[in-house]
Protein backbone atom coordinates (compact mmCIF):
# COMPACT_ATOMS: atom_id res chain seq x y z
CA UNK A 1 0.00 0.00 0.00
CA UNK A 2 1.45 3.34 -1.03
CA UNK A 3 1.76 6.07 1.56
CA UNK A 4 1.16 9.69 0.63
CA UNK A 5 4.24 11.77 1.45
CA UNK A 6 3.72 14.45 4.09
CA UNK A 7 3.81 18.00 2.76
CA UNK A 8 7.09 19.78 3.31
CA UNK A 9 6.95 22.18 6.26
CA UNK A 10 6.60 25.82 5.33
CA UNK A 11 9.79 27.75 5.63
CA UNK A 12 9.78 30.64 8.08
CA UNK A 13 10.17 33.25 5.32
CA UNK A 14 6.76 32.16 3.97
CA UNK A 15 5.01 32.98 7.23
CA UNK A 16 3.30 36.38 7.57
CA UNK A 17 4.92 38.99 9.79
CA UNK A 18 3.06 40.70 12.66
CA UNK A 19 4.31 43.92 14.21
CA UNK A 20 3.33 44.99 17.73
CA UNK A 21 3.37 48.64 18.72
CA UNK A 22 3.11 48.54 22.50
CA UNK A 23 2.70 51.39 24.96
CA UNK A 24 4.62 50.19 28.04
CA UNK A 25 2.84 52.60 30.37
CA UNK A 26 -0.32 50.47 30.08
CA UNK A 27 1.38 47.10 30.66
CA UNK A 28 2.27 45.67 34.08
CA UNK A 29 4.47 42.85 32.76
CA UNK A 30 5.95 43.42 29.30
CA UNK A 31 7.76 40.08 29.23
CA UNK A 32 4.56 38.18 29.97
CA UNK A 33 2.63 40.11 27.32
CA UNK A 34 5.39 39.50 24.77
CA UNK A 35 5.30 35.77 25.55
CA UNK A 36 1.49 35.64 25.21
CA UNK A 37 1.49 37.34 21.82
CA UNK A 38 4.48 35.34 20.56
CA UNK A 39 2.76 32.08 21.58
CA UNK A 40 -0.34 32.97 19.54
CA UNK A 41 1.87 33.86 16.57
CA UNK A 42 3.57 30.46 16.77
CA UNK A 43 0.26 28.61 17.12
CA UNK A 44 -1.15 30.35 14.04
CA UNK A 45 2.05 29.96 11.99
CA UNK A 46 3.06 33.59 11.92
CA UNK A 47 6.60 34.84 12.30
CA UNK A 48 7.76 36.01 15.74
CA UNK A 49 6.36 39.51 16.26
CA UNK A 50 8.36 42.61 15.47
CA UNK A 51 8.23 44.27 18.90
CA UNK A 52 8.21 48.08 18.93
CA UNK A 53 7.74 50.13 22.12
CA UNK A 54 6.36 53.64 22.12
CA UNK A 55 8.04 56.54 23.90
CA UNK A 56 6.88 59.89 25.21
CA UNK A 57 8.56 61.53 22.22
CA UNK A 58 7.09 59.03 19.72
CA UNK A 59 3.72 57.64 20.87
CA UNK A 60 3.21 55.25 17.97
CA UNK A 61 3.64 56.88 14.58
CA UNK A 62 7.34 56.21 14.15
CA UNK A 63 6.94 52.61 15.25
CA UNK A 64 4.12 52.10 12.73
CA UNK A 65 6.36 53.45 9.97
CA UNK A 66 9.09 50.98 10.97
CA UNK A 67 6.50 48.20 10.82
CA UNK A 68 5.42 49.17 7.31
CA UNK A 69 9.03 49.43 6.14
CA UNK A 70 9.68 45.93 7.50
CA UNK A 71 6.78 44.56 5.45
CA UNK A 72 4.44 43.77 8.34
CA UNK A 73 1.24 42.04 7.27
CA UNK A 74 -0.67 43.47 10.24
CA UNK A 75 0.23 46.04 12.90
CA UNK A 76 -1.10 45.46 16.40
CA UNK A 77 -1.70 48.54 18.56
CA UNK A 78 -1.21 47.35 22.11
CA UNK A 79 -2.31 50.14 24.42
CA UNK A 80 -5.19 52.57 24.71
CA UNK A 81 -7.11 54.74 22.27
CA UNK A 82 -4.19 57.17 22.02
CA UNK A 83 -1.80 54.44 20.87
CA UNK A 84 -4.34 53.19 18.34
CA UNK A 85 -4.83 56.74 17.06
CA UNK A 86 -1.15 57.33 16.37
CA UNK A 87 -0.76 53.96 14.64
CA UNK A 88 -3.94 54.50 12.61
CA UNK A 89 -2.63 57.83 11.34
CA UNK A 90 0.23 56.02 9.61
CA UNK A 91 -1.73 52.97 8.45
CA UNK A 92 -4.60 54.98 6.94
CA UNK A 93 -4.53 54.49 3.18
CA UNK A 94 -1.69 51.96 3.31
CA UNK A 95 -3.78 48.81 2.91
CA UNK A 96 -2.06 47.24 5.93
CA UNK A 97 -4.63 46.36 8.60
CA UNK A 98 -4.66 47.51 12.20
CA UNK A 99 -5.15 44.96 14.97
CA UNK A 100 -6.26 46.05 18.43
CA UNK A 101 -4.96 44.62 21.69
CA UNK A 102 -6.76 46.97 24.12
CA UNK A 103 -4.73 47.67 27.26
CA UNK A 104 -5.79 51.23 28.11
CA UNK A 105 -8.37 52.68 30.46
CA UNK A 106 -11.36 53.40 28.19
CA UNK A 107 -10.54 51.40 25.03
CA UNK A 108 -13.47 53.04 23.24
CA UNK A 109 -12.31 52.10 19.74
CA UNK A 110 -12.15 48.43 20.71
CA UNK A 111 -15.52 48.68 22.51
CA UNK A 112 -17.19 50.15 19.44
CA UNK A 113 -15.73 47.33 17.33
CA UNK A 114 -16.81 44.66 19.87
CA UNK A 115 -13.22 43.67 20.69
CA UNK A 116 -13.05 42.84 24.37
CA UNK A 117 -10.27 43.96 26.70
CA UNK A 118 -8.55 41.90 29.37
CA UNK A 119 -7.58 38.96 27.15
CA UNK A 120 -4.50 39.83 25.05
CA UNK A 121 -4.26 36.33 23.56
CA UNK A 122 -7.84 36.44 22.27
CA UNK A 123 -7.37 39.95 20.90
CA UNK A 124 -4.17 38.83 19.17
CA UNK A 125 -6.01 35.95 17.51
CA UNK A 126 -8.58 38.41 16.18
CA UNK A 127 -5.78 40.67 14.94
CA UNK A 128 -4.08 37.81 13.08
CA UNK A 129 -7.08 35.83 11.82
CA UNK A 130 -10.01 38.23 11.88
CA UNK A 131 -11.84 39.86 9.01
CA UNK A 132 -10.70 43.17 7.56
CA UNK A 133 -13.26 45.92 8.07
CA UNK A 134 -12.81 49.22 6.25
CA UNK A 135 -13.62 52.06 8.64
CA UNK A 136 -13.63 55.83 8.33
CA UNK A 137 -10.87 58.06 9.68
CA UNK A 138 -11.44 61.53 11.07
CA UNK A 139 -8.82 64.15 10.23
CA UNK A 140 -8.48 67.42 12.11
CA UNK A 141 -6.52 70.65 11.82
CA UNK A 142 -6.02 72.41 15.16
CA UNK A 143 -5.97 76.22 14.99
CA UNK A 144 -3.23 77.28 12.57
CA UNK A 145 -1.04 74.19 12.97
CA UNK A 146 0.19 72.86 9.66
CA UNK A 147 -0.15 69.12 10.24
CA UNK A 148 -3.43 67.22 10.35
CA UNK A 149 -4.06 64.80 13.19
CA UNK A 150 -6.48 61.89 13.23
CA UNK A 151 -9.18 60.64 15.56
CA UNK A 152 -10.86 57.27 15.37
CA UNK A 153 -13.40 57.66 18.17
CA UNK A 154 -14.26 61.25 19.16
CA UNK A 155 -12.78 64.73 19.21
CA UNK A 156 -14.20 67.59 21.16
CA UNK A 157 -13.91 70.86 23.03
CA UNK A 158 -15.16 71.91 26.44
CA UNK A 159 -16.42 69.61 29.17
CA UNK A 160 -15.35 66.28 27.62
CA UNK A 161 -11.82 67.58 27.06
CA UNK A 162 -11.73 68.91 30.64
CA UNK A 163 -12.56 65.38 31.83
CA UNK A 164 -9.61 63.95 29.88
CA UNK A 165 -7.25 66.65 31.09
CA UNK A 166 -8.33 66.07 34.69
CA UNK A 167 -7.93 62.28 34.58
CA UNK A 168 -4.21 61.97 35.24
CA UNK A 169 -2.30 58.76 34.61
CA UNK A 170 -1.98 58.28 38.35
CA UNK A 171 -5.74 58.65 38.84
CA UNK A 172 -6.47 56.20 36.01
CA UNK A 173 -3.94 53.72 37.38
CA UNK A 174 -5.64 53.89 40.79
CA UNK A 175 -9.31 53.97 39.74
CA UNK A 176 -9.43 52.65 36.18
CA UNK A 177 -12.43 53.96 34.18
CA UNK A 178 -13.87 55.52 37.35
CA UNK A 179 -11.17 58.17 37.00
CA UNK A 180 -13.19 59.76 34.19
CA UNK A 181 -16.29 59.98 36.39
CA UNK A 182 -14.29 61.56 39.22
CA UNK A 183 -12.75 64.07 36.81
CA UNK A 184 -16.16 64.75 35.26
CA UNK A 185 -17.73 65.47 38.64
CA UNK A 186 -15.05 68.08 39.28
CA UNK A 187 -15.73 69.77 35.93
CA UNK A 188 -19.54 69.80 36.08
CA UNK A 189 -19.94 73.37 37.28
CA UNK A 190 -17.68 75.02 34.68
CA UNK A 191 -19.01 77.93 32.60
CA UNK A 192 -20.57 77.61 29.19
CA UNK A 193 -18.68 78.92 26.16
CA UNK A 194 -19.77 80.63 22.95
CA UNK A 195 -19.22 78.17 20.09
CA UNK A 196 -19.96 78.52 16.36
CA UNK A 197 -20.51 75.35 14.34
CA UNK A 198 -20.31 74.85 10.59
CA UNK A 199 -21.40 71.45 9.26
CA UNK A 200 -20.86 70.85 5.53
CA UNK A 201 -20.51 74.59 5.08
CA UNK A 202 -23.77 75.50 6.82
CA UNK A 203 -22.97 77.90 9.65
CA UNK A 204 -25.20 77.83 12.73
CA UNK A 205 -25.52 80.94 14.91
CA UNK A 206 -23.21 81.00 17.93
CA UNK A 207 -24.56 79.04 20.88
CA UNK A 208 -23.50 78.83 24.51
CA UNK A 209 -22.60 75.23 25.35
CA UNK A 210 -20.56 73.18 27.76
CA UNK A 211 -19.17 70.82 25.15
CA UNK A 212 -19.18 69.94 21.46
CA UNK A 213 -18.15 66.42 20.49
CA UNK A 214 -17.53 65.13 16.97
CA UNK A 215 -17.60 61.37 16.64
CA UNK A 216 -16.69 58.61 14.25
CA UNK A 217 -18.53 56.19 16.57
CA UNK A 218 -20.99 56.72 19.38
CA UNK A 219 -20.50 54.41 22.36
CA UNK A 220 -19.00 55.60 25.64
CA UNK A 221 -18.19 53.80 28.87
CA UNK A 222 -20.85 52.02 30.94
CA UNK A 223 -22.98 51.32 27.87
CA UNK A 224 -23.85 54.97 27.23
CA UNK A 225 -24.50 55.91 23.61
CA UNK A 226 -23.72 59.57 22.99
CA UNK A 227 -24.37 59.48 19.23
CA UNK A 228 -27.07 56.93 18.33
CA UNK A 229 -26.70 57.36 14.57
CA UNK A 230 -22.91 57.12 14.44
CA UNK A 231 -21.40 54.33 12.34
CA UNK A 232 -17.71 53.81 11.67
CA UNK A 233 -18.25 53.12 7.97
CA UNK A 234 -21.01 55.54 6.92
CA UNK A 235 -18.71 58.27 5.58
CA UNK A 236 -20.15 60.80 8.05
CA UNK A 237 -19.10 62.62 11.19
CA UNK A 238 -21.66 62.87 13.98
CA UNK A 239 -21.81 66.04 16.05
CA UNK A 240 -23.46 66.66 19.41
CA UNK A 241 -23.55 69.87 21.44
CA UNK A 242 -24.56 69.85 25.08
CA UNK A 243 -25.49 73.09 26.81
CA UNK A 244 -26.89 72.74 30.33
CA UNK A 245 -26.99 75.91 32.40
CA UNK A 246 -26.77 74.21 35.80
CA UNK A 247 -26.52 70.93 37.68
CA UNK A 248 -30.25 70.49 37.05
CA UNK A 249 -29.54 70.84 33.35
CA UNK A 250 -26.99 68.04 33.60
CA UNK A 251 -29.73 65.86 35.11
CA UNK A 252 -31.75 66.43 31.94
CA UNK A 253 -28.69 65.51 29.87
CA UNK A 254 -28.23 62.33 31.91
CA UNK A 255 -31.72 61.18 30.93
CA UNK A 256 -31.39 62.38 27.35
CA UNK A 257 -28.14 60.58 26.46
CA UNK A 258 -29.18 57.03 27.52
CA UNK A 259 -32.48 57.43 25.64
CA UNK A 260 -30.62 57.21 22.30
CA UNK A 261 -33.09 59.65 20.75
CA UNK A 262 -31.84 61.67 17.79
CA UNK A 263 -34.25 64.56 17.66
CA UNK A 264 -33.40 68.14 18.54
CA UNK A 265 -33.54 69.37 22.13
CA UNK A 266 -32.70 72.71 23.70
CA UNK A 267 -29.90 71.10 25.75
CA UNK A 268 -28.68 68.26 23.49
CA UNK A 269 -28.52 68.79 19.72
CA UNK A 270 -27.22 66.55 16.92
CA UNK A 271 -25.87 67.02 13.37
CA UNK A 272 -24.21 64.84 10.71
CA UNK A 273 -21.87 65.83 7.90
CA UNK A 274 -18.63 65.23 6.05
CA UNK A 275 -16.90 68.37 7.30
CA UNK A 276 -17.19 70.14 10.65
CA UNK A 277 -15.64 73.41 11.83
CA UNK A 278 -15.73 74.37 15.50
CA UNK A 279 -14.88 77.98 16.37
CA UNK A 280 -14.68 79.15 19.97
CA UNK A 281 -14.91 82.77 21.10
CA UNK A 282 -12.34 82.05 23.83
CA UNK A 283 -9.78 79.23 24.00
CA UNK A 284 -11.22 75.89 25.13
CA UNK A 285 -9.69 72.61 26.24
CA UNK A 286 -9.71 70.07 23.39
CA UNK A 287 -9.12 66.34 23.09
CA UNK A 288 -8.57 63.74 20.37
CA UNK A 289 -9.57 60.17 21.31
CA UNK A 290 -9.03 60.98 24.95
CA UNK A 291 -5.65 62.69 24.47
CA UNK A 292 -5.71 66.29 25.74
CA UNK A 293 -4.25 68.69 23.17
CA UNK A 294 -4.44 71.88 25.24
CA UNK A 295 -6.53 75.00 24.69
CA UNK A 296 -7.67 75.75 21.14
CA UNK A 297 -9.93 78.21 19.38
CA UNK A 298 -10.69 76.21 16.26
CA UNK A 299 -10.93 72.66 14.92
CA UNK A 300 -11.43 71.89 11.23
CA UNK A 301 -12.49 68.27 10.70
CA UNK A 302 -13.15 66.03 7.74
CA UNK A 303 -14.02 62.38 7.26
CA UNK A 304 -11.92 60.02 5.14
CA UNK A 305 -14.34 57.20 4.23
CA UNK A 306 -13.05 53.62 4.51
CA UNK A 307 -9.43 54.75 4.78
CA UNK A 308 -8.35 52.24 7.41
CA UNK A 309 -8.59 48.45 7.58
CA UNK A 310 -9.19 47.07 11.09
CA UNK A 311 -9.21 43.39 12.02
CA UNK A 312 -12.49 42.42 13.69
Amino acid sequence: MSVEPEPAPRSLPDFPLPAVVVNPIHVDDLAQLHAQIARVCTDLEWKPPLWLQTTIEDPGGGQARIALAAGADVVLACGGDGTARHVARVLAGSGTPLGLVPMGTANLLARNLAIGSGDPAKATRIALCGTNRAVDVGWVLIDDRAEEQVFMVMAGVGFDAEIMAGASHELKARLGPLAYFVSGARALTGPRASITLAVDGRVDPPRRVRTVVVGNCGKLLAGLVLMPAAKMDDGLLDVVSIGPKSIFGWLAVSTRVPSRRRGGHRIVQHWQGRTVIISAEAPQQAQLDGDPVGEVKGLRMRIDPGALLVRV
